[in-house]
């Protein structure tokens, strides 16, 4: 079982006749009235500027039947280490540490379903819905104990910096058809490939399921910068140093001026 709030997490942005209107010019009438699920994002692609801060989409889409709707949404997979302190000497240190491996970056998941999703552990599993379920795997050989420890000082860290949402926000619905859902992009959000999954849960069990990709990329001159210390970072600290020592010549001269 998931925990669902007692009231949307997402603020809703677009009225239903915008959304009525988008579903008709992204989604196919001939699509939409022969699939048992379809839905799109209002835009696949968020820019990170110097300004950024922070961005809220719309998922939107129509289903055939009755049924809760899911959406998950995983950042690109990444590898943590996790490290377990413990006194030594009197000193704080490191004293074990556990890599988990693609580990997604960003974790987010909203329902129709209202006091519970209908779906055995498995599903759930599967799909990684709750944060309980994310699937976080590693080559090291622990206990249980020690993994879930471990485990649970990952998705912790997650949420305490926005990264991971800890409860399922809302997909809210509009008569048996339409429904819509906010996705929340943080301002430290990691650049990447993301995936929207949407379900449709039936009578236990996903009747059908989408995958919608979205991009964040870095666009601007804080973009520039980013791909030169990755890409070429023998140059970019050659100019780290070159800017600082010019900033330090700089203020030397003013305060001699003063």
């Amino acid at each position: 079982m998931i925990a669902v709030p007692s009231r949307p997490a997402f603020r809703l942005r677009l009225s239903w006749p915008r959304c009525i209107l988008s579903l008709f010019l992204l989604i196919p009438a001939s699509l939409s009235a022969d699939e048992p699920l379809v839905a799109d994002l209002d835009n696949h692609l968020v820019a990170i500027t110097a300004g950024f801060t922070g961005e809220e989409l719309l998922l939107f889409g129509t289903m055939q039947g009755d049924g809760d709707i899911v959406v998950v949404v995983h950042g690109p997979k990444q590898d943590i280490v996790a490290r377990r302190k413990d006194r030594v000497a009197g000193i704080w240190m490191n004293t074990e540490s556990v890599e988990f491996k693609g580990v997604p970056s960003f974790y987010s998941v909203a329902t129709t379903a209202k006091s519970g999703l209908d779906l055995p552990p498995s599903a759930l599993r599967r799909h990684q819905i709750g944060l309980e379920n994310i699937r976080l795997q590693t080559d090291d050989i622990l206990s249980q104990k020690d993994y879930d420890q471990f485990a649970a000082s990952v998705l912790r860290n997650k949420v305490a910096i926005g990264l991971f949402s800890p409860d399922a926000g809302v997909v809210e619905r509009r008569g048996r058809q339409l429904f819509r859902a906010s996705v929340l992009i943080p301002t430290n959000v990691p650049v990447g490939t993301y995936t929207v999954e949407t379900l449709l849960v039936r009578d236990g069990q996903v009747a059908a399921a989408q995958t919608t990709p979205l991009f964040v990329n870095k666009e601007g001159f804080g973009a520039q910068v980013y791909r030169t210390a990755y890409m070429q970072p023998a140059l970019y600290g050659l100019a780290a140093i070159f800017i600082a020592g010019f900033a330090g010549l700089a203020a030397n001269w003013i305060f001699q001026k003063l």
